[in-house]
């Protein structure tokens, strides 16, 4: 068995470390004896995600997502909802996330069209909301670092990735992230993955389910990851 994933904007969408889902990710499936590649797709290639089992995009800011917008319409969209609507697994982060929705409005007022994958959309702003959060997902207590301006609003009908225990969200309004079909969109930096081992391996399981066929992960010792999560969670609550 082997995971085939693919990494989007690798040279433009890398701020925050994000990466480390990945490394994340790998060192979980290697742990399992499942053999994993990786392979980028930068600014300027034409996309075939036919093939992939993941699709992986960190996160950047409104000049990342400025450069790479024309790239994104021309070479990028057309193939990732399609990918979405079959059902490959997406796990985007912070400003990827934002580009899986119809549209983002930046903080200088002026409109970019993105990838239409999921019903919304993304309003820049002028203060950040930044700092560890927490929130409730179907996989447990997920805890991360938020650092956005912009405030994600989901369409109707379009399910949030979690409920806000502590921390801003999507918009202060008491959701974080999206999800849809096997589609993971989420604001949390730190990287995401590694203190929360449960989503991690939801999405690993989404991941190979759909072309292995159903698929169940052996357990692995977590302690150090659920220990990671739970000084987190207790601080966050202290």
């Amino acid at each position: 068995m082997e995971m085939k994933i693919i990494h989007l904007y690798p040279d433009v969408m890398n701020l925050y470390g994000d990466i480390g889902n990945l490394t994340c990710i790998k060192k979980r499936l290697q742990w399992r004896g499942i053999e994993c590649s990786v392979t980028e797709v930068p600014l300027g290639a034409k996309a075939d995600f036919s093939d992939a089992d993941l699709i992986f995009i960190g996160s950047g800011r409104e000049e990342e997502q400025k450069i790479l917008h024309a790239d994104l319409l021309e070479n990028k969209a057309d193939a990732l909802r399609s990918a979405a609507q079959a059902g490959t697994a997406i796990l985007a982060i912070g400003g990827g996330f934002e580009l899986l929705g119809k549209y983002i409005v930046l903080s200088d007022g002026s409109r970019l069209e993105l990838a239409g994958v999921l019903d919304m959309h993304t309003t820049g702003g002028k203060s950040r909301h930044t700092g560890n959060y927490m929130f409730s997902t179907p996989f447990g207590k997920v805890v991360a670092f938020e650092n956005h301006s912009g405030s994600t609003h989901l369409g109707e009908g379009l399910e949030s990735l979690g409920k806000i225990e502590l921390g801003y969200g999507n918009n202060g309004e008491g959701e974080e992230g999206a999800m849809w079909k096997n589609v993971f969109g989420s604001s949390g930096h730190g990287p995401l993955l590694p203190k929360n081992p449960a989503l991690c391996d939801e999405i690993i399981r989404r991941a190979l389910s759909r072309r292995h066929g159903e698929v169940e992960l052996a357990p692995l010792p977590d302690e150090a990851e659920e220990r990671a999560h739970s000084y987190m969670a207790e601080r966050l609550t202290k």
